[in-house]
């Protein structure tokens, strides 16, 4: 048994994170748990369970692990988005099915005979692939995120918004992601040496269309077919849809339909009126693709209640859009002082990784933040650092310290720290 006395790190109860890497952490009380119930036999093991099924459903007891809030535009059944409830998963990759959405103009429902992708433009030869076509290619898979460029945008409100974590953050989600890479199909076509753009459009009843940097599309581009091993559902792009590793989820056009190769970016409307960064002196930045460094506490957090004094995990997950995360730090005393998080083992590239802390928590208020720091040496900044320079109407690219304040009741909210 370890004695957690011995392991302070930071102030107001942070342990050391060697705590989960050595035998014995609360094994204990765990061992106690595990003799004192074997002992009965439990209703469900006296008579023989449900047959099998063609497909999987998670157990009448997760009914709680839902898209959540679905909320539309006023007037439309399909414009707005529903968040991934990251407070009740864990590890990094979020199921398809609680995978965030959003939409332009609802989910079209594609017949994939019927659906082509086109690449033309400033191209030797147009042409058009279905299906069946891109399955003859060479594909890749990588486990990677994917974020709404407006997840976290209640943070601008000039005080706390109160709301959980999938309310407050849930725009973002991690999958593993397999499909085409969009350089072998564009060096199918024979691009022009002066197509240094390409403008995507989508087959939704808005016609979604974004440019993106022809250096974007060569490095690291890939036509999605695939998601966490099964086919795109139609609510994230079925039959096909651009990925763009790291960069906002906006430009990782659904249904994809078309892509033309261009000389400059097209200024569609989604890249102009929308989803561009405006500043406090009256100019907007565009193209503000690649996402910021950040970080989440998932757990504890709004609706996940403490039960009393005692040792607590404190769990999340940290991303960056441009690499590896390298560290994640937390502190329980509102900044005062921080201890390194232990990551767990798979630290990807342009991925969620998930951290953790051990937290003797005294029973007192706290307030409990996280720190991450990528592997090009970028820190997730503080609110107030967002907030300097942006105008008071920007809503996109917020990536600021979430400080989650504990009270003497164990209930958690949202405060500015």
């Amino acid at each position: 048994m370890i004695d957690t006395d011995e392991l302070p790190a930071a102030g107001n109860g942070l342990l050391d994170r060697r705590v989960f890497l050595r035998a014995g952490f609360l094994g204990g009380a765990a061992l106690m748990t595990a003799k004192a119930s074997a002992v009965e036999r439990a209703a469900w093991m006296k008579n023989p369970g449900e047959g099998m099924s063609e497909s999987g459903a998670p157990s009448a007891h997760e009914s709680h692990l839902v898209r959540a809030p679905i909320g539309s535009q006023r007037g439309t059944t399909g414009s707005g988005a529903s968040r991934s409830p990251l407070q009740f998963l864990d590890g990094i990759i979020t199921p398809s099915r609680l995978h965030f959405e959003r939409h332009h103009s609802g989910i079209p429902d594609i017949d994939p005979a019927q659906h082509k992708l086109t690449i033309h433009g400033l191209v030797d030869r147009p042409l058009s692939f279905d299906v069946d076509a891109l399955a003859r290619y060479p594909t890749v898979s990588r486990i990677q995120f994917l974020e709404c460029s407006g997840n976290s945008g209640a943070a601008l409100a000039p005080e706390p918004v109160q709301g959980n974590c999938a309310q407050l953050h849930g725009l973002v989600a991690a999958s593993e992601w397999g499909g085409v890479p969009l350089s072998v199909l564009l060096d199918e076509c024979g691009v022009n040496p002066a197509g240094k753009w390409i403008v995507a459009d989508g087959a939704d009843a808005a016609m979604m269309s974004r440019s993106v940097p022809m250096d974007k599309i060569m490095d690291d581009a890939i036509v999605a077919l695939y998601q966490n091993g099964e086919r795109l559902r139609p609510s994230n792009g079925y039959p096909m849809r651009l990925f763009l590793p790291g960069w906002e989820g906006n430009a990782c056009v659904k249904w994809l339909r078309t892509i033309k190769v261009l000389d400059q970016p097209a200024m569609t409307k989604d890249e102009t009126s929308k989803y561009s960064d405006l500043q406090d002196d009256g100019v907007a930045k565009l193209f503000s693709f690649p996402m910021g460094v950040k970080s989440v506490i998932t757990s504890p957090s709004p609706g996940l209640s403490m039960q009393g004094a005692g040792i607590y995990q404190i769990s999340g997950i940290a991303w960056s859009g441009t690499g590896r995360i390298r560290r994640v730090e937390i502190s329980a005393d509102r900044g005062q002082s921080w201890a390194d998080a232990a990551l767990d083992e798979h630290v990807l590239p342009k991925s969620l990784t998930r951290f953790r802390s051990a937290w003797k928590w005294s029973g007192g208020p706290a307030v409990i933040l996280s720190r991450a720091t990528d592997e090009d040496g970028r820190v997730q900044p503080s609110r107030e650092a967002v907030l300097t320079g942006r105008s008071s109407a920007a809503f996109y690219h917020y990536n600021g310290i979430q400080a989650w304040a504990v009270g003497e009741d164990g209930e958690i909210n949202n405060v500015y720290a």
